[in-house]
């Protein structure tokens, strides 16, 4: 890319995973593979199971709402637990174990990966309408991705 780039809001591609509506910010085809920028529109309650990345860091930018985070154990009643609102940065080096989930009704997220090629497992992955990850282990083994615990149960916050 011999550019910067600039995109508002709503000017990205969206594309369903699950129940969230996503907006892709930047893609890896516009960093040369360095990142992959999502704008995430999220539901109370909604979760990934607890993972870990072996090839990119991950960082949220809460841009609305608050959603909690459990990181660094491989089951969640062992994860240390964080509540981030608006305007809140969270770091995920690779291999730390994380989820998150809004506590709110909606929350609005930035997801960050660095670099950016997980972004194809949730393009690949489509609308449904509950989470089933533990259908998918194949496919995000292939992303370096790995299952350690079950998602949190919804909280309130």
């Amino acid at each position: 890319m011999s550019m910067a780039l600039v995109r508002n809001r709503g000017d990205g591609e969206t594309f369903q995973y699950y129940r969230t509506t996503n907006e892709q910010v930047v893609g890896t085809s516009e960093t040369n593979g360095a990142a992959s920028v999502m704008r995430a529109s999220l539901h109370h309650g909604d979760a990934p199971p607890l993972h870990t990345h072996s090839r990119e860091d991950e960082s949220w930018v809460v841009l609305s709402g608050r959603v909690r985070f459990w990181v660094g154990s491989t089951s969640l009643a062992e994860c240390d637990v964080h509540d981030a609102e608006a305007g809140a940065y969270v770091f995920g080096p690779r291999f730390v174990p994380h989820t998150f989930q809004p506590l709110t009704s909606t929350a609005e997220v930035l997801i960050i990966n660095n670099p950016g090629a997980v972004e194809g497992y949730f393009r690949s992955v489509g609308a449904a309408d509950g989470r089933r990850d533990a259908d998918h282990t194949d496919l995000l083994a292939r992303y370096g991705v790995t299952l350690l615990d079950g998602p949190p149960r919804p909280q309130d916050g």
